[in-house]
C-alpha cells in the first residue's frame, strides 16, 4: 500500500502553522499494547504479556470554555510487539474535554496517521543458491486509526501546572497482511504527564 506520505506531512505542517500562536502543552507517556478486539483485553493491560511503548506529543486548544475544550494533539511514539513488530506511529487526533472541576477532567479522542512497521523476527528469503537467508528490511508503510477515552488531574504549581493523565485507546493498523490479516487491532493503556509550554506572550 502506497500511502500519501507527503500529503500527511503537509497536513501536519499546516496544522502546526495554524497553531503557532496558541498555548501548547508538551506530553510524555508510557504504554502497554495488546493485540485484541476493542475492549477485548482491558484486564490484560495489567497482567499477562507486556508489550511496552512510549510517545511524546504537542497539544493545543482550538476552543476553550468554562467546562469544555476542543483540542488537537500531534504525537509520535514507539512500541514493541514481541515476535511481531516494532511500531513507530506518527499521528494527529482531535478531542473533546469535559472539565468536572479546575483540576479533574475527562476526554474522548479520534485520530489517524502513519505507522511504520518493522518486523520483530527474521524475514527469510531464498537466494540463488537455494539457501534461506535473512532478508533485511527497513519496514513497511501502514495506515492507522485511533480512538480513546481518558481522564486527567491537574497539579497546580507555583509556575505552570503539571497534568497527570491515563488513557485507554483502540488502535487499528492496516493493511497488516493483505491476504489474511487486513486489519490488526490493538488495545492500548497509557499513563503520562503534560506540561504547558511558555508562550511568546508570557516572555
Amino acid at each position: 500500500m502506497k500511502l500519501p506520505i507527503p500529503l500527511l506531512l503537509l497536513c501536519f505542517l499546516s496544522t502546526n502553522l495554524k497553531a503557532q500562536k496558541r498555548q501548547k502543552e508538551f506530553s510524555l507517556a508510557v504504554m502497554n499494547v495488546q493485540s485484541a478486539m476493542p475492549f477485548g483485553k482491558f484486564a490484560g493491560m495489567f497482567s499477562g504479556h507486556f508489550h511496552p511503548g512510549a510517545e511524546a506529543g504537542i497539544g493545543f486548544n482550538w476552543k476553550t470554555r468554562a467546562k469544555h475544550d476542543w483540542f488537537q494533539e500531534i504525537k509520535a511514539g514507539y512500541f514493541f510487539h514481541r515476535f511481531v513488530q516494532h511500531g513507530i506511529p506518527i499521528y494527529t487526533n482531535i478531542g473533546y474535554r469535559y472539565k468536572f472541576s479546575s483540576r479533574f477532567s475527562s476526554k474522548i479522542i479520534l485520530g489517524a496517521g502513519y505507522l511504520h512497521s518493522i518486523p520483530a523476527t527474521a524475514k527469510l528469503k531464498l537466494n540463488d543458491k537455494g539457501e534461506y537467508i535473512n532478508g533485511k528490511s527497513i519496514g513497511r508503510m501502514q495506515a492507522m486509526a485511533i480512538t480513546g477515552l481518558g481522564v486527567s488531574y491537574k497539579i497546580k504549581t507555583k509556575t505552570r501546572p503539571i497534568t497527570v493523565f491515563a488513557q485507554y485507546q483502540l488502535l487499528a493498523q492496516l493493511p497488516f497482511i493483505k491476504s489474511y490479516v487486513p486489519l490488526l487491532p490493538y488495545d492500548c493503556f497509557e499513563v503520562g504527564i503534560s506540561h504547558a509550554l511558555i508562550s511568546k506572550k508570557s516572555k
